[in-house]
């Protein structure tokens, strides 16, 4: 049974909404805390990072195909085995560098890393 789309705040599923290509899907976009991030945004094909931590108030939306990512983490401050989805902050690596997302909840981190790293294993 699919739900559909899971989202923090109506603006920030706008604005990944108009952006979509032809037969795209959102997944989920979730609202991220700390400095520079303003939202990540999952579909069928790439991942959507509000980046708001450019000079003169600009803002970057960077879009990652799951074909180009290279690895996700959980990032902790200790070590977390036995305790895989207790972060709520992830990595995700590719050839250009590295973005950091932290959330609100462990649950929106792991559905994050899950969605990301599902995609990895099953794009061609």
């Amino acid at each position: 049974m699919n739900q559909g789309p899971v989202f923090d705040k109506r603006d920030q599923f706008d604005k990944v909404s108009s952006g979509l290509l032809q037969g795209e899907q959102i997944i989920a976009v979730y609202d991220a805390i700390g400095v520079g991030t303003g939202f990540i945004g999952l579909t069928n094909l790439r991942v959507v990072i509000q980046d708001n931590s450019f000079v003169g108030k600009k803002v970057a939306i960077t879009s990652i195909p799951y074909s180009k990512i290279s690895s996700v983490s959980f990032v902790a401050d200790k070590s977390m085995f036995g305790k895989f989805a207790s972060s709520s902050n992830i990595a995700i690596s590719t050839s250009h560098g590295n973005h950091e997302v932290d959330f609100r909840g462990d649950e929106k981190a792991k559905h994050t890393h899950d969605v990301i790293l599902w995609h990895m294993l099953n794009t061609k």
